[in-house]
């Protein structure tokens, strides 16, 4: 029998993955930037999401973001080859939403076949629980094909919801055309966005605060059976678990709690709160 050839797992910031579990699972993350006043602060690690969050309605400019080099992934990809990697799977953010990708692509054509570069069509959790689905199956040693059918299966499951506390920083980010058209009669209230096939849509809008989690707690139940679970947030960690407290009964043993990171965080505002969810198979 062929034996199964050497994976590694390349992601990028915005997929929100614990450090522990990017530790335990050997996945390598290439962190992006944000760009405050004329000056460059590397995700991750010059700049706590905390820190950023507070300060941001406070931002006299409005902060923009830039993904890594090219070289920075092809240099990447090259120390993972010489050390041995026979393939290298780089899942990333949708291209839809950001010049990740095409950082990533251009960066992997100097390597023929040996470097996949995958839409995963979404964002923070929902990036990232492809990211470790990935990572799982290469432990389990699925062949290279195996996964990327996984990965296809498994984006058909994927939901993503989240309530923003203002459309103030999407309309600012000029990332999305309906926030553009829609700043004036939206800044009282809290719209709802969903992240579907690499793009943000409206689902709607809801008057108050309260309502609006009543929502989020509806939707999570009218969609279970849920396989997996991450609470998302921007630096609203009482609100996240407040919502984890409501809808324990139907979510999986482990649900991670994610404060979204900064480069996602600029466009979409504090106080914001979400989920992603796997749904089970049926």
């Amino acid at each position: 029998m062929k034996p199964r050839p050497s994976i590694a797992i390349v992601t990028d910031s915005t997929a929100d993955i614990p450090n522990e579990l990017l530790d335990h699972y050997e996945i390598h993350m290439v962190n992006n930037y944000i760009m405050i006043d004329g000056k460059s602060f590397e995700d991750r690690k010059d700049l706590t999401r905390e820190e950023f969050y507070a300060a941001l309605p406070r931002m006299k400019t409005f902060p923009t973001t830039a993904t890594a080099s090219s070289g920075t992934y092809q240099s990447l990809y090259e120390q993972l080859l010489s050390q041995g990697k026979e393939i290298i799977l780089s899942i990333h953010i949708s291209g839809r939403l950001s010049g990740i990708l095409n950082a990533a692509s251009a960066a992997a054509s100097s390597f023929a076949n040996r470097v996949k570069v995958i839409d995963s069509q979404s964002v923070s959790m929902g990036l990232g629980f492809q990211v470790l689905a990935a990572a799982e199956a290469v432990r389990e040693g699925l062949g290279f094909e195996e996964i990327l059918n996984l990965l296809a299966e498994l984006r058909k499951r994927i939901k993503l919801v989240a309530m923003l506390d203002t459309i103030e920083y999407l309309h600012r980010s000029g990332r999305v055309s309906w926030a553009r058209a829609r700043l004036g009669e939206l800044l009282r209230i809290k719209p709802f966005v969903e992240v579907l096939n690499g793009q943000v849509l409206s689902l709607g809008e809801t008057r108050t605060y309260q309502k609006g989690f009543a929502r989020l707690v509806e939707i999570l139940r009218r969609i279970d059976p849920i396989e997996k679970l991450a609470i998302l947030h921007t630096n609203a960690e009482d609100r996240a678990q407040q919502l984890l407290e409501e809808v324990k009964d139907i979510s999986p043993k482990q649900v991670l709690t994610v404060n979204v990171t900064s480069v996602i965080g600029s466009h979409v505002g504090p106080n914001g709160l979400g989920f992603t969810a796997i749904l089970k198979q049926s």
